[in-house]
């Protein structure tokens, strides 16, 4: 096979994509070039090196994702320092807060929309920014669809909120101080108080909520690096993150590696166990059945039901526990719940991710530093058999799901009326 030298000697296959863009000749490849030379990029850069797209899901409108034009220019220091041409570009933004009725109406949209601009551009490979709970599988879906070299960054999770020396969930505790007001235990001083302490710095919601379901799964399934999904927004080592996500951008572009090659059969079992350890958001099922779908892997509810029975509850977060993401983060985050599952032999290790190696050989060596927080399979925080079920009966007959760790008791076996809507 030819190869063509860019920076730093970097050897890529010859003609890499971008390379019917900018190096074609005559007068089309005048037009490419020169364009993208108004822009101020030297003729230099237009040399083969790998062109790297960074998908960014930033938006005011959507506040989880409204600093990832921060973390963008993280990804670039990366993709520059590692022979690549960095080329930002805004995607659609779905933010759950503000959107009516709801995102999840707009999730095919945007995943329809990412598609289409990494098919028609001259990219080598792309970084997907993302952060808030439809944006992350909107983008998977769209990655799966073009099968391009493909790593995502979310946007992590907020700081711990703190209202009165203690810790409270965006979200989750705003259905606590709702209920506090109507009771009169609450003044309306004191909950438009509270509303600054439950989210107060930028990224997605800090319970384990979709937002962060969605970010570990990305890191389950292989397509985020090992410990992104944890980090909070505002921590530094998030930008760290970006920058190395964007130096293995450009040498998943050298390696060929592609989405279709990570997230296999072995990769999507993984995320299902991952998320039935972490007391993940029942919305993972609607999720990673688009993602599936798209690659053609085979995946139905009756996965759900079967692999996670056997895999107990080993993280103590809100809304089913106590703790938060910041405290998840500090504690060894999801490497340290992925070794617990490897060495059970619940996980399946050789599943390729984005560094390369297996999904075993990233964890084998993760710390846990806070046993409170995550716990061991010998002493887990609910035994196995309590995450997320599949139901049917005559009110679903073609399956429910319940999250039974969040669960009140008195839901898991009632009888009596059914409003169906």
């Amino acid at each position: 096979m030819q190869a063509v030298t860019g920076q730093l000697g970097s050897q890529l296959p010859v003609p890499p994509r971008s390379a019917a863009w900018f190096a074609a000749e005559g007068r089309a490849g005048m037009i490419y070039r020169s364009w993208m030379r108004a822009q101020g990029f030297a003729p230099e850069v237009l040399d083969g090196r790998p062109v790297i797209g960074i998908a960014n899901s930033w938006s005011e409108l959507t506040p989880c994702n409204a600093h990832l034009r921060q973390v963008a220019e993280a990804v670039k220091r990366g993709v520059w320092q590692a022979g690549g041409w960095p080329l930002e570009f805004p995607t659609m933004s779905l933010g759950e807060p503000l959107m009516r009725p709801t995102a999840m109406l707009f999730r095919n949209l945007m995943a329809m929309e990412v598609e289409e601009t990494l098919r028609a551009n001259p990219l080598d490979a792309v970084v997907l920014l993302s952060g808030c709970d439809k944006t992350t599988p909107a983008m998977l879906m769209a990655a799966a669809s073009v099968d391009l070299p493909a790593i995502m960054v979310t946007g992590g999770p907020m700081l711990n909120g703190k209202y009165q020396g203690t810790d409270v969930g965006s979200g989750t505790d705003l259905w606590k101080f709702e209920q506090e007001l109507v009771a009169g235990r609450m003044t309306e001083e004191e909950c438009l108080f509270a509303e600054g302490c439950m989210a107060r710095s930028n990224g997605h919601c800090m319970t384990m909520g979709t937002a962060s379901t969605m970010a570990c799964l990305a890191e389950a399934l292989g397509m985020q690096l090992p410990g992104s999904a944890a980090w909070p927004a505002v921590d530094s080592r998030r930008y760290v993150t970006a920058q190395h996500a964007g130096q293995r951008a450009v040498e998943l572009v050298r390696a060929d590696l592609r989405p279709s090659q990570i997230m296999t059969r072995q990769a999507f079992e993984n995320a299902i166990v991952v998320n039935a350890a972490i007391g993940g958001s029942t919305n993972a099922v609607i999720h990673l059945l688009a993602i599936a779908g798209r690659l053609g892997v085979p995946l139905s509810l009756d996965d759900f039901d079967q692999l996670a029975r056997p895999v107990p509850s080993l993280v103590d977060l809100m809304p089913s526990g106590r703790y938060l993401m910041e405290d998840f983060c500090y504690a060894g985050g999801l490497p340290a719940v992925m070794r617990e599952l490897d060495e059970a032999g619940l996980l399946n290790g050789d599943a390729i991710t984005v560094t390369g190696s297996g999904a075993g050989a990233n964890v084998a060596a993760a710390p846990c530093w806070n046993r409170e927080v995550i716990k061991s399979l010998a002493e887990p925080f609910q035994p196995a058999g309590t995450g997320t079920a599949v139901l049917r009966g005559n009110l679903a007959p073609d399956g429910a799901v319940i999250k039974q760790s969040a669960s009140s008791p008195h839901l898991l076996q009632h009888r009596g009326k059914a409003y169906v809507f």
